[in-house]
């Protein structure tokens, strides 16, 4: 016994109630690390970052090798640690990047929740409460930008956000796409503000439009598209598509 855990080769996987006491026991300890390491220390001022190692040094720190056997849960707790430990802390104070802000905790919450339970909201069957809760949260979206009716999905990023957007523009235009593929299009031409992201041009080639279709336009201070170099690009595509 440590730390109050059997360790692994004791544990007999046979007998459920042993299983999943012997389980609970190792999630309370990993989360009194996480709210340990990261949640406390990974808040405070005071405290690092992270704790920096060169990638040849953290990798014979961590030991990474994947095994054939499992290893004993306090092995398992002392890794739970090192991963806290020697990871940056994307809450602390000093840590500044444009995707993070800080830790939400009852956010926090909603995602601990959300793995506990494991569902997916493929169908109102395998996950009610949150196919009601998508539903409201896309009805909103829809209100602040004055639609009435239609429909949403949730992206994992931007980049596969732009690329659904190009898929959907295709589609509206040209809907044969859906059975066809490329053969039953002619060549398409993407415009977009030279201050757009990259995934722009990623998309077009994900999609089969090609990256030498995509017409950067220039923008003016706010970011917005300049009506005439829109149009001169617009003539540039066509009598590009016209010499093919």
């Amino acid at each position: 016994m440590a730390n109050g855990l059997t360790p692994n080769n004791g544990l007999d996987l046979n007998d459920p109630s042993h299983y999943h006491t012997d389980g609970q026991l190792f999630l309370t300890e990993a989360f009194k690390i996480i709210m340990t390491e990261v949640l406390r220390k990974g808040t405070d001022v005071n405290e690092k970052v992270c704790e920096w190692r060169d990638p040849d040094e953290l990798s014979a720190l961590l030991d990474l090798e994947l095994r054939d056997k499992g290893e004993e849960q306090p092995q398992l707790l002392q890794r739970v640690q090192d991963v806290a430990k020697y990871s940056v802390k994307t809450s602390h104070p000093r840590f500044l990047n444009q995707q993070f802000a800080g830790v939400d905790y009852h956010s926090l919450t909603g995602r601990f929740l959300t793995e506990a339970l494991n569902t997916s909201q493929y169908t109102y069957e395998a996950a009610p409460v949150f196919v009601l809760m998508e539903n409201e949260v896309l009805r909103k979206m829809r209100a602040m930008v004055g639609w009435t009716d239609g429909d949403g999905i949730f992206c994992p990023g931007g980049s596969i956000s732009n690329m659904y957007a190009l898929n959907l523009a295709r589609y509206k235009t040209f809907p044969q796409v859906k059975g066809q593929g490329l053969w039953g299009l002619p060549r398409l031409a993407v415009f977009a503000s030279k201050e757009s992201h990259y995934s722009v041009q990623k998309g077009a080639s994900f999609l089969g439009i090609g990256m030498d279709n995509v017409f950067m336009v220039k923008a003016d201070s706010r970011g917005c598209m300049i009506p005439e170099d829109l149009d001169e690009k617009i003539a540039l595509a066509k009598s590009q598509a016209n010499s093919y």
